[in-house]
């Protein structure tokens, strides 16, 4: 039996090495207030990699606000809002499958 593919990346998109603040919280009714927060540490068009302070099980869906680099306008800072389920979580750190995106004002200036 040949493994070769085993040892090749599986990933679909290219991740790129960005650390941004991260919050999360789970998105279930039994834990409607189980949140926490992290930094990113690579994202993809597909997914992100991040620090967590709780265990996240994976198949949990969860919400994931990250303060983005770049202003609309340059002038009002934006969020990326994704939501996704976890598929892995080892060493701190928890990965999920983005299922929908869009970016946000982060309401941090109100004209």
């Amino acid at each position: 039996m040949h493994t070769e593919t085993h040892k090749t990346d599986r990933r679909a998109a290219d991740r790129f090495p960005i650390e941004r603040e991260v919050r999360y919280k789970v998105l279930s009714k039994k834990s409607a207030d189980e949140a926490g927060s992290g930094h990113t540490v690579n994202m993809s068009s597909n997914g992100i990699l991040f620090t967590s302070e709780h265990m996240l099980l994976p198949g949990r869906r969860l919400e994931l606000a990250i303060s983005w680099p770049a202003q609309l306008n340059n002038q009002t800072p934006l969020k990326l809002v994704a939501r996704g389920r976890v598929i892995r979580y080892e060493g701190g750190q928890a990965a999920i499958e983005i299922q929908q995106y869009e970016f946000r004002t982060s309401g941090k200036t109100a004209n």
